[in-house]
């Protein structure tokens, strides 16, 4: 009887997945001859995104920000000496942030 019992109807519910919000990114195209810490800006709080090594290109997933949201964006070399900021970069697709 068991047998015949799990060959049973069952119901079956069958759903969409959540739309996803659309991906924004920065392109890091890196010049410099040494790797720089890349940062988002947002009301006058930085997060850091990645480490982009030099003489190099990444490009950088910004997660938690949504499409549209107005942000900066920073470069910090690892010596900290140079800085390289964007102001009011609007999130949308990918943004290319060249350096210097």
């Amino acid at each position: 009887m068991t047998a015949t019992a799990a060959c049973g109807k069952r119901q079956v519910e069958v759903r969409t997945a959540p739309a996803q919000a659309p991906q924004v990114a920065v392109q890091v195209n890196n010049g410099l001859a040494q790797a720089v810490n890349v940062y988002v800006t947002m009301n006058g709080t930085d997060t850091f995104l990645r480490q982009v090594a030099a003489n190099s290109n990444a490009t950088i997933p910004v997660q938690g920000y949504t499409a549209g949201s107005s942000v900066g964006l920073k470069a910090v070399t690892v010596d900290g000496v140079h800085n390289y900021s964007r102001a009011n970069v609007v999130l949308t697709g990918t943004y290319v942030f060249p350096l210097p």
